[in-house]
């Protein structure tokens, strides 16, 4: 498999460590992204104390991403919106939620609608002025404010690896997946402009890419 989700958790394999089947390659989620993206938000933001979470609780991988915000938010002394979606058409009402709580912060899961419908999460979040971070460098591209993602060439790149190792006689059971070392820090400053916020230099001297 080229980068996936969790394929522990969507049963493909047993464990990273020892797959078990006729399934391995690589995952682009890591153990601690999701609470990285929670403090980075906060680092770019330090005045959010209450952050919208919009997550697609229908996708296997999307409850673990959850807890581990929860644990984050404890120690960053961010409360959590959590606000699950079943369809691109509850969007709209998410953020309304986040809104009348007076959300100021926002954050997505990494599950594939969310690439998906990019553009309406970007449009959504800039009208209500939502600061956001996401998973996926697409969202930033699409307006939206950060993301902090794995890094996709790297892993393609082990990808070809792996199909080479396996041809050449490797027991699939046994070749570990493989999880991302290599991320990518993008911001839009554009929009962060366009929300009144100042960025950090500190963060901005981290990025891999900005828009300008």
């Amino acid at each position: 498999m080229i980068p996936l989700d969790d394929p522990v958790a969507t049963g493909l394999v047993a464990s990273l460590a020892r797959p078990g089947g006729n399934v391995t390659g690589q995952t682009f989620m890591a153990s601690g992204l999701a609470a990285k993206r929670l403090g980075l938000l906060k680092e770019a933001v330090p005045r959010i104390s209450r952050v919208l979470v919009i997550s697609y609780l229908v996708d296997p991988i999307a409850a673990p991403q959850v807890r581990e915000l929860e644990t984050a938010a404890r120690s960053l002394g961010v409360t959590l919106l959590v606000q699950d979606i079943r369809t691109a058409e509850d969007l709209p009402a998410a953020f309304d939620a986040g809104v009348r709580w007076r959300a100021d912060g926002l954050l997505t899961t990494a599950e594939s609608i969310f690439v998906v419908e990019r553009q309406r999460v970007a449009e959504l979040a800039a009208r209500h002025s939502l600061p956001g971070l996401y998973p996926y460098g697409a969202v930033v591209d699409s307006g939206g404010l950060m993301a902090y993602d794995s890094y996709t060439p790297d892993l393609l790149a082990r990808a070809a690896v792996y199909v080479d190792r396996i041809l050449k006689g490797a027991n699939t059971a046994e070749l570990p997946v493989e999880q991302p070392t290599v991320f990518e820090l993008v911001i839009n400053l554009r929009t962060a402009k366009a929300l009144g916020l100042t960025i950090p230099p500190s963060l901005l001297l981290r990025a891999d890419r900005v828009i300008e």
